[in-house]
């Protein structure tokens, strides 16, 4: 590039504990892009750490639903609206109108990153006023973003089917460092990640009635509620852990800690069916062996490195007998884990980012 290009890339989280979009942003940042990171200012949030590109949260009135996200988009097109930049990316559904009339106004280059099939996920999917809503939003500016990515192929091919674009997959795969486990205390299941509808919470609670092992729930999301409710049903309170939002920096001892992972959704919408989780490759990097569902994209990379058991049957008793038999079988964990060994020598951020590098090489050329 001749010259410094800043792109402006907007979420609607409060960029604490986004590790996605610090490694995206961090590998533009090190190519030589100008990047600012902005997101939303929440009244829990924690001071930012220092990173090598700049970080902008926005204030809202509105902290949900509607109001917010109204409230929210108007707030970033008028922040966007002054300031100076080269390119700008809406990352998911929530944030692309502003990105998309910026674009236009200030005749940009604009990009959609498509996380996952916003209006499928069961949130979105299963409220008919809701999910109308989106969907003319989806339909009317995904098809005007030429340029995109996404997380795995089937999601992909969707968006082609659907709007005729052809959008790249660079997927999330975590940074490694070559670490080696934590020594094993008690053995304990990691679930990793939103605890959002869709996640198989209903039968993984239950589930832990007759394993014979606790587990321990690492994030927060629009489930949680439900979820430490369901727990309280079914008298798991000393069973099940819930330890919120966790640093990413804690996190990682966390999943270097645990025996097994879990990455576990419901075969309801699209979004779920083709998923491909960031939880499922960070157990990989940290040759964590995980209970997760067979659908087409982590069946592709398990065909390939065998790093997972997949179920088809996500009911509770199916759940509780997949995890009893990785805590019992050594000789499938351990093939497991040297497999995950592997493996994270070639899906890692380090091999990645070098896509996304291409990428965004490309769109100033």
């Amino acid at each position: 590039m001749a010259d410094l290009k800043t792109i402006y890339f907007t979420v609607t989280n409060d960029l604490s504990f986004d590790q996605r979009m610090y490694r995206i942003c961090g590998s533009l940042s090190k190519a030589g892009f100008d990047i600012v990171l902005v997101g939303r200012q929440l009244p829990g949030s924690v001071p930012l750490s220092r990173k090598a590109f700049r970080q902008v949260r926005l204030n809202c009135w509105f902290r949900k639903g509607k109001g917010f996200y109204a409230e929210y988009n108007l707030r970033l097109f008028f922040f966007l609206l002054f300031k100076k930049m080269d390119g700008v990316c809406a990352i998911d559904l929530d944030t692309i109108l502003p990105c998309l009339f910026i674009s236009k106004i200030k005749s940009i280059p604009r990009v959609y990153d498509a996380h996952e099939l916003f209006c499928e996920m069961k949130e979105i999917s299963g409220r008919s006023f809701v999910y109308r809503f989106w969907k003319m939003i989806e339909k009317f500016a995904v098809p005007k973003f030429k340029n995109g990515y996404t997380v795995s192929k089937p999601i992909a091919n969707e968006f082609r089917k659907m709007y005729n674009v052809q959008y790249e997959v660079i997927r999330n795969l975590p940074l490694t460092d070559g670490a080696e486990r934590i020594a094993a205390g008690e053995r304990f299941i990691l679930y990793q990640g939103a605890v959002n509808e869709g996640r198989s919470f209903e039968s993984l609670v239950p589930a832990m009635k007759k394993v014979r092992s606790k587990l321990v729930v690492c994030g927060d999301g629009n489930f949680m509620e439900q979820a430490k409710k369901l727990t309280g049903e079914n008298g798991l309170e000393q069973k099940i852990i819930f330890k919120g939002m966790v640093a990413p920096e804690d996190l990682k001892q966390y999943t270097k800690a645990a025996y097994i992972g879990v990455t576990l959704f419901e075969n309801k919408g699209l979004s779920n069916y083709y998923s491909l989780a960031n939880r499922f490759f960070d157990y990989i990097n940290a040759m964590l062996p995980q209970l997760c569902v067979n659908y087409p994209a982590y069946k592709e990379i398990n065909d390939e490195y065998k790093v997972a058991v997949l179920i088809d049957d996500l009911h509770a008793d199916a759940i509780a007998k997949a995890l009893n038999n990785l805590l019992e079988d050594d000789v499938l964990y351990h093939d497991l884990q040297n497999n995950c060994m592997k493996a994270r020598k070639a899906l890692n951020w380090q091999i990645e980012e070098q896509e996304l590098i291409i990428f965004y090489n490309q769109l100033f050329d």
